[in-house]
């Protein structure tokens, strides 16, 4: 019943962004200096944003490190699973670079930030109100500290135990309040969308509907191309045929954009389908928090739109270092709604804090993304499990075959016996 209203309420506050984003677009064009005086509305939900981004940043390093030990102390499965992890989220955060730097999204918006949208007068009122926010923690320091805390954390042994379930717990708090802010994207996402629309019209919904199109194709071509590729090579598994496997999975994940809700599922029919429970039961919750092929990709390809809608393009030495940036803070990005904003966010702060102001937009199509996101995660968790499965001899590959082909269905009331 809980679950079940969760995603209840998920589903409407997806409802709500599509319903501002539409509503916004529509201001912008019908009465553009109203859409124009509404940017304050997206840049204190970015403020918002920003205050979290630290907490966020902190406890998920933290728990992080902590994870990456115990996935490594399982043996050669859990370090292959890590080592493969690390490999794949840099490759796709790469593409999501290379992608973005041969379309430049975003080009010719020259969005600015609200201190200079009217003249470089701040009214009063919204200046007092955007000010009861509290200021960000520089995103960096907080980075290598929480790295220090969760390596000495590490080396305490059980001693350490208890300050990582306080930090869980802490985490669990934070996250809450994510999801409080996350309530209130609707109406950031109005303001924002409101505010590019007024500013240059159909030009600004033609480059959203160009960065959308573009993070899907890219995601695609990822599944079909990379990963169905592996899977040939490594077990000669045909990707289209593990696709159509999952398929109530993927209506699953549509359904609630995120791939936590399809995990029991996806752990029961990788084992139905030759993977030993072992292999499974290591890989799959690891590469939910390590595997995030779709995020990676949004991460990337959204920071440089913004940065090129900005009017200030990063040179190659920022989109390194931004890399290499996102490839630790990515390990945060799962299992909260908003999390993938929030890690953008930690990102922009940490090589370009003006690029925040930017933001705005991201936020009003976010929701457009997250399936892809999700689907992708989704797929790049399977093909990690029977790579791995096969690379550690714990793949029966005629198995596999016969369950992809549908020669063997899996039984739903397995998922009822065994709650995984």
């Amino acid at each position: 019943m809980n679950s079940k209203k969760n995603v209840d309420r998920t589903h409407w506050l997806y409802i709500m962004v599509i319903a501002a984003v539409v509503l916004g677009a529509a201001v912008g064009l019908l009465a553009p200096d109203l859409g124009k005086a509404l940017k304050p509305l997206g840049t204190g939900f970015i403020a918002l944003i920003k205050m979290i981004i630290a907490p966020i940043i902190f406890c998920t390093i933290v728990l992080g490190v902590g994870s990456v030990a115990k996935a490594a102390t399982v043996g050669k499965v859990g370090g292959l699973a890590l080592l493969y992890f690390i490999v794949m989220s840099t490759f796709a955060l790469a593409i999501g670079l290379v992608v973005g730097n041969i379309i430049h999204p975003g080009e010719g918006l020259k969005l600015q930030p609200y201190e200079t949208a009217a003249g470089g007068k701040e009214d009063p009122t919204v200046q007092f109100l955007l000010e009861m926010i509290p200021g960000s923690i520089p995103v960096l320091p907080t980075l290598v500290l929480a790295l220090l805390v969760g390596f000495a954390l590490q080396s305490m042994g059980k001693a350490g135990e208890p300050v990582l379930t306080g930090i869980r717990n802490i985490q669990a708090v934070v996250f809450r309040i994510m999801m409080m802010i996350m309530w209130v994207a609707p109406i950031g996402a109005f303001g924002a969308i409101a505010a590019v629309v007024g500013a240059t019209g159909w030009a600004a919904i033609g480059s959203m509907f160009i960065l959308m199109g573009a993070f899907y194709a890219t995601c695609a071509l990822f599944i079909v191309v990379i990963l169905g590729t592996l899977l040939r090579l490594v077990t000669g598994l045909n990707i289209f045929s593990m696709l159509k496997y999952l398929g109530r999975e993927y209506l699953l994940i549509f359904s609630t954009s995120s791939s936590e809700s399809a995990l029991p599922r996806l752990l029961a029919k990788v084992e139905h389908a030759g993977v030993s429970k072992t292999v499974a039961g290591i890989v799959v919750p690891t590469g939910y928090s390590f595997n995030l092929d779709g995020t990676a990709i949004y991460l990337t390809m959204s920071a440089l739109f913004v940065s090129t809608a900005m009017g200030m393009p990063m040179n190659l030495g920022e989109q390194i270092a931004l890399l290499v940036f996102m490839i630790i803070a990515s390990k945060g990005a799962a299992g909260v709604t908003g999390a993938g904003l929030a890690t953008l966010a930690a990102g922009l702060q940490a090589h370009r804090p003006e690029l925040l102001d930017g933001m705005g937009v991201i936020v009003g199509i976010d929701k457009f993304m997250s399936e892809a996101r999700a689907l992708t995660n989704f797929t790049g968790n399977a093909v990690a499990t029977f790579l791995i499965g096969k690379w550690t001899g714990e793949l029966d590959t005629d198995q596999a075959r016969v369950a992809l082909s549908g020669a063997s269905p899996f039984d739903e009331s397995t998922l009822l016996e065994n709650q995984h």
